[in-house]
């Protein structure tokens, strides 16, 4: 079974979560202030509240992950500056944008959450914070539990966390990652046309690729900040098209159709994409893989290529 749009976005951590930290008694003498260097501990240490969380659960650990750390730090910056609290930037990019353009693949999921008006600005106060709003995160109850799904999700490998202080405001982002799909090369077609080939190969050879997924959304443009700070939740595009294997030489799907790409038992694909909207926007290019051919498909790779004209991708 394919998870659906509306299922994938439901368990990705759409929610927001606000913790107002108000303190009528007198602020406490602080010592230190969190700043750049207190960061790496306190990843460190919400790393090992998930991983508990998930042996606890059952599920394999996730490790941490450099490339997702910048962009949940950039991303708690934008928030914690511009004083929003929300899953689009400033700049209107969401957060599969976000680590795409930034140079990763894989298919990530985002929580987000903000506490204010904290008692203490100091590194074991900031981390006292950030522990209460990840536990506040995971201990939700359905069906308003999408940060605790995010964080449980079994397919999820690696995580970042972004963390940023500003005043007594304290931003929390994080990125879980799912690494199944390694890219070896983004080319365009050699007779020139629009096509985009994307070469590579499923790291386990043993999964299974459901199928590949094109989304397409106009080009995002900069918000303003009473949108940013008007909770919603984001999800895939509602437009796409679906890209199937091709059928063994001699046969056809039951459409009559003969498939759209190669892929090989050994797990390697080639899968050509091409605009399909004749006017400038984002494609996001989605792997969906299977454990074995009965298990549910999830999102396993996710690439977003500009098309600034409308015809042809920049990448």
């Amino acid at each position: 079974m394919l998870i659906s749009r509306r299922s994938f976005l439901l368990s990705a951590g759409s929610g927001l979560f606000l913790s107002g930290r108000i303190t009528l008694c007198q602020t406490p003498i602080e010592r230190g202030r969190f700043d750049s260097e207190s960061v790496p501990l306190a990843r460190e240490k919400l790393l090992q509240l998930v991983n508990d969380e998930r042996a606890f659960a059952g599920l394999s650990p996730v490790e941490m992950d450099d490339l997702a750390c910048k962009v949940a730090s950039d991303h708690a910056l934008d928030m914690a500056n511009k004083a929003f609290l929300s899953h689009w930037g400033s700049d209107g990019l969401k957060p599969y944008h976000r680590y795409s353009f930034a140079g990763g693949i894989d298919a990530v999921q985002e929580n987000v959450s903000q506490a204010t008006h904290i008692a203490s600005v100091t590194p074991y106060g900031v981390q006292s914070d950030l522990n209460d709003m990840h536990l506040k995160m995971v201990n939700e109850a359905p069906p308003n539990d999408g940060h605790r799904r995010t964080i449980l999700a079994p397919q999820h490998t690696h995580v970042g966390f972004g963390v940023a202080l500003h005043e007594h405001n304290v931003s929390l982002v994080e990125v879980f990652v799912a690494r199944y799909v390694k890219v070896d090369s983004i080319r365009p077609s050699p007779k020139r046309d629009s096509t985009i080939f994307i070469s590579g190969r499923l790291i386990n050879p043993r999964r299974f690729l459901h199928q590949v997924e094109v989304f397409y959304e106009p080009l995002p443009q900069p918000l303003d900040i009473t949108w940013l700070r008007t909770p919603r939740p984001y999800s895939l595009p509602d437009l796409s098209i679906a890209l199937r294997p091709k059928a063994p030489q001699g046969t056809l799907y039951t459409d009559g159709g003969k498939g759209d790409y190669d892929w090989t038992a050994d797990g390697k694909f080639r899968v050509p994409v091409m605009p399909f909207e004749n006017k400038p926007g984002i494609y996001t290019i989605m792997f969906w893989l299977r454990k074995t051919p009965a298990d549910t498909a999830f999102p396993a790779a996710g690439i977003c290529l500009r098309s600034i004209t409308g015809v042809t991708f920049e990448f």
